[in-house]
Parts: structure tokens; C-alpha cells; sequence
């Protein structure tokens, strides 16, 4: 298994943390993750509210790139809706240039009202925006001449003059929030992305979540066969204890949910019940992720940083998920 970081960045302008410093204990966190062996860092991007602190992650995720060396970073995710195709392209074959390609394009349509208010976007129009914008990126990534008159954008013979280092593109992975998606989006030939907290109402659901995607993937027409092709997001806390765990996530948990606007109100006790979260002892977490391998999934982002968790106690997660959770799933 892969296993990942993730953070949405959630900001809170009324406590003590102030942006400047949480951009640079995230930088921190990423030098973590690359010396403790995760993956990939991903960051979310938000706009127009403290929801998330990141409104463009092409420049973040770049600074990430100058102080590691085999972390791979993506955006989770780039919300092509509210963008021009050809800006998109630019920024992220930039990223995968200046970080030596290691870009993984996570993408979505969004879905937080203020968002589409503030870029003037209807938000009936978003599927139909993501689809085109997609191909757009996709197309002009793969560094062809494009010229293109559709509903949203019109593009004559335009290509870019960056090319990303990874061909014929980077990865791109698409999210999915509502459950019968993901058969949709392997059908398309896409990658997934999901969080299953938003998308689903227990844990044992992600075993038909998945064979959902799977079946989609096989029907789809010519497309490619590739091992990490689906991406899992998980709140995480590994503590000594599942007593422990309970101690220190629960308040940062419950302040992250109820200051997250449109998000799904459910408690740390919640998600204790429904199992969407990986809160507890090492043998605890292990025992879901060995589960989680078990239903075929290969890869899944760890949200660790959330509700003002302090830094150490993120750190300290992230060094017993690495050092214990999963070597404990190896064997």
C-alpha cells in the first residue's frame, strides 16, 4: 500500500494561528513526510472563506517542491470549474517542472456555494464546465496544439510552452463525493479520489465503493492499467491508546466539522460508530487499514492535520503511523 498525507489547511482567524505560520508548520510537516517515507502530500483548494487557507496550490505545492526531493504533491483538489483551461495547464506543468515530476493533478468540480458565488459560476453548470475544462487541461498538458469551440471556452491553436516532465501527462485523478460516482469515473477511464467520510455511511460500504470503481475501469474503453489508480482520504490520529487517540483528536475533530460550513456534522463519536475514520491505537488503525487492503484499496491519504491539532501531535501521529501502523499492515 501507498500511504499519503492530506490537508485541507483549515484556517481559523480567531484563534492564535495566523496564516504565515501555519503555511510554514505545513512545510514542516511536509519534510516529515518525505523523511518518515509517506507517499505524497496533497492540498486542498478553497476560496473566499477561512474554510481552507490554500486558494491556489500550484504555488504552495511548488514551495513544498523546493524543500523535498521524492515527495510527490498534488492539489486535492484543483477546481477546474472555476478556471481557464490553459492557466490551469500552465500552472501545474510549472509544478511538475519545478519539482522534477513529481505532480499527481488531483481534480474536481467543487461544491461550496460561496465559491461558485464568488467566481460568478452557476453551480448547475458544473459538471458540464468540469468535463470540458478537463479535457482542455488534459489535452493541452499532453502538449498538443488545441483548438477548441465549446459551451465555456474557445481556444485557437493554443499549446503550451512548458511541458511537464512526466509523459504523456502527469497522473490526474478525479473526486467523487456522491457514492455512484465512482462507477462513472472509472467508466470515464479516470482515476478516483474519494473521501468516504463525505460519500458513504460505514466503513464496511468502501468494499462496494470500490468494486464500483473496479467494474467501471474494466468496462472502460482502452483504458490503462495502472496499480494506484484510486486514492482514499481518511481522518487519522495514532496515539499509544484508543483512550489516548480519543484525548487528543476528539476536540480538533469536532471544532474541524462544525466550523466546515457545508461539511457532513458528524462527531468524533460518529465517526467512531460508522468506522470512516482511523482514530485510535496502532493495532486499532492497523486492523482497518489491513481491512482497506484486503477490499483492494492500494492507496490512501491521511488527514492528520486538522482543528488546530497541535504540530507535535501531528508529528507524532504521522512517525506511528510510518514507524508502527504500517509495518504492523506488511506483515
Amino acid at each position: 500500500m501507498k500511504y499519503s498525507i492530506f490537508s485541507v489547511m483549515d484556517h481559523y482567524p480567531e484563534r492564535a494561528r495566523s496564516v504565515p505560520e501555519y503555511y510554514a508548520q505545513f512545510r514542516r510537516l511536509a519534510e516529515a513526510a518525505e523523511r518518515l517515507g509517506y507517499d505524497s502530500v496533497f492540498v486542498a483548494e478553497h476560496h473566499f472563506h477561512e474554510y481552507g487557507a490554500v486558494p491556489n496550490p500550484a504555488v504552495m505545492l511548488t514551495a513544498l517542491a523546493q524543500r523535498t526531493q521524492r515527495l510527490r504533491l498534488g492539489p486535492a483538489i484543483a477546481t477546474l470549474t472555476y478556471h481557464d483551461p490553459r492557466v490551469v495547464a500552465e500552472s501545474y506543468a510549472m509544478l511538475d517542472v519545478l519539482s522534477n515530476g513529481r505532480l499527481t493533478l488531483g481534480t474536481g468540480s467543487g461544491y461550496l456555494r460561496h465559491e461558485f458565488a464568488g467566481f460568478g459560476v452557476a453551480p448547475e453548470e458544473k459538471r458540464q464546465r468540469f468535463d470540458e475544462t478537463l479535457m482542455l487541461v488534459r489535452r493541452l498538458l499532453s502538449g498538443e496544439r488545441v483548438t477548441h469551440e465549446g459551451r465555456f471556452h474557445r481556444l485557437a491553436d493554443v499549446a503550451l510552452n512548458v511541458r511537464p516532465v512526466q509523459q504523456p501527462t502527469p497522473p490526474i485523478f478525479v473526486a467523487a463525493l456522491a457514492r455512484e460516482a465512482a462507477y462513472h469515473i472509472g467508466r470515464q477511464g479516470n482515476r478516483l479520489m474519494a473521501i468516504p467520510y463525505a460519500s458513504l455511511a460505514a466503513f464496511e460500504e468502501l468494499a462496494s465503493f470500490e468494486r464500483d470503481y473496479r467494474r467501471g475501469r474494466a468496462e472502460a474503453p482502452g483504458a490503462v492499467r495502472v496499480d494506484d489508480d484510486a486514492i482514499y482520504t481518511f481522518h487519522c490520529h495514532v496515539a499509544a491508546s484508543d483512550e489516548e487517540a480519543r484525548r487528543l483528536a476528539a476536540a480538533p475533530f469536532d471544532l474541524y466539522v462544525a466550523t466546515r460550513l457545508y461539511a457532513r456534522r458528524q462527531t468524533y463519536d460518529d465517526v467512531l460508530a460508522n468506522g470512516l475514520g482511523l482514530f485510535g491505537s496502532v493495532a486499532t488503525v492497523a486492523d482497518k487499514v489491513t481491512q482497506l487492503k484486503q477490499w483492494g484499496v492500494k492507496h490512501i491519504a491521511l488527514l492528520m492535520d486538522f482543528g488546530l491539532m497541535p504540530e507535535a501531535e501531528v508529528l507524532r501521529s504521522m512517525r506511528q503511523f510510518a514507524e508502527e501502523v504500517a509495518p504492523r499492515v506488511r506483515a
